[in-house]
């Protein structure tokens, strides 16, 4: 994964090159802007990166990237739906997908900053509900040929929308709060928490597995599990892999090709 820059390596060299090293899939964050007053905390410290500021729209960018590989998955960790209109992102993640050949996952989480959310006329205090009806509203959209939705916050009559995507895409429903398996069991296809140094991988492996367990008894399948910004050291990923995680992203810098291509093949040495 990836916050894919206008100053660094571009998005159809890296894709090319992440299919090359056998990777399973290329990620990449967004951010619709960063608004310069800086009130709502970053949790990575007080003076927020460069590159939370100079991201390429997703859609966009994977979209180039979806016509020079063939194989590898290609997603958001995490999309902020809420600050999109679902009729509109619908229809371009089913473009997006028939691009793609049916290989889009779309990551997605409410977002931490409250101002830029403010400046997309959303409050931050239905941030989450706002985010599960829009979910609701596109997959709507995505599966029905007369598709209507209506809502606390997304309300249409009949339309039609086409494209329709290769499959549905699957929704992997990011964060770790206290109920957020909840909202991977009501409107996801899998759960992406956040890792890092120091994570507490048994806590992680008790919620896997009461993620699965609540599955079954609701008679859904297998429920992937991605933790977003994994560690790159093989005891770290042995633990997640012995805790049922499924796939790991790491993260790649904001940066150059030739530096961006080296840390590629550095941790293509950990692939299983």
């Amino acid at each position: 994964m990836i916050f894919l820059t206008d100053y660094a390596i571009d998005g159809p060299t890296l894709a090319r090159a992440t299919e090359e090293r056998g990777f399973d899939g290329l990620f990449l964050t967004e951010h619709t802007h960063i608004p310069t007053s800086r009130e709502s905390p970053w949790s990575g410290g007080s003076e927020l990166p460069r590159r939370y500021s100079h991201t390429y729209d997703p859609f966009v960018a994977l979209a180039a990237m979806a016509v020079v590989t063939e194989r590898i998955a290609l997603g958001t960790a995490v999309s902020l739906v809420l600050q999109h209109h679902p009729i509109g992102l619908a229809k371009t993640v089913a473009s997006l997908d028939r691009i793609a050949g049916g290989r889009f996952e779309l990551g997605v989480g409410p977002g931490w900053n409250r101002e830029e959310m403010a400046n997309h006329g959303v409050d931050p205090r239905t941030r989450t509900r706002r985010m599960l009806e829009h979910i609701a509203a596109m997959r709507a959209i995505w599966t029905q040929d007369e598709a209507e939705f209506h809502g606390e916050f997304v309300d249409f009559d009949p339309i039609w929308s086409w494209p329709k995507p290769v499959r549905t895409p699957p929704v992997l429903i990011g964060g770790e709060g206290p109920t957020v398996l909840d909202r991977v069991l009501s409107h996801g296809d899998g759960w992406m928490p956040r890792g890092g140094p120091g994570q507490d991988v048994d806590a992680l492996a008790a919620r896997i597995a009461e993620l699965r367990e609540r599955a079954s008894d609701a008679g859904r399948g297998h429920l992937d599990v991605t933790v977003f910004g994994a560690e790159a050291d093989r005891a770290v990923l042995d633990a997640y892999a012995a805790a049922g995680v499924d796939r790991v992203l790491l993260g790649l810098p904001d940066a150059g090709e030739a530096e961006v291509l080296r840390v590629l093949d550095d941790l293509a040495t950990l692939r299983y």
